[in-house]
């Protein structure tokens, strides 16, 4: 990841560890989709887990509250 920064002239900037509030919107994203999503399903292998939370984060209503 550095190596492409790097190549594009980005700058890495991450969160410190344990401090969950630097970026309280993927935060609380994070949350939400666990709840509403992850919880919800059982998940045979990582495709399976890719195919059903593709089909989920294309519905128009999810994350919606």
């Amino acid at each position: 990841m550095d190596l492409w920064a790097y190549a594009k002239g980005l700058t890495l900037d991450f969160s410190r560890p344990g401090k969950p509030t630097d970026n309280a919107f993927i935060e609380a994203f994070n949350g939400r989709f666990r709840a509403e999503c992850l919880n919800e399903h059982w998940f045979l292998s990582l495709d399976d887990a890719r195919s059903k939370m593709g089909k989920r984060l294309s519905d128009p209503l999810c994350g919606e509250a």
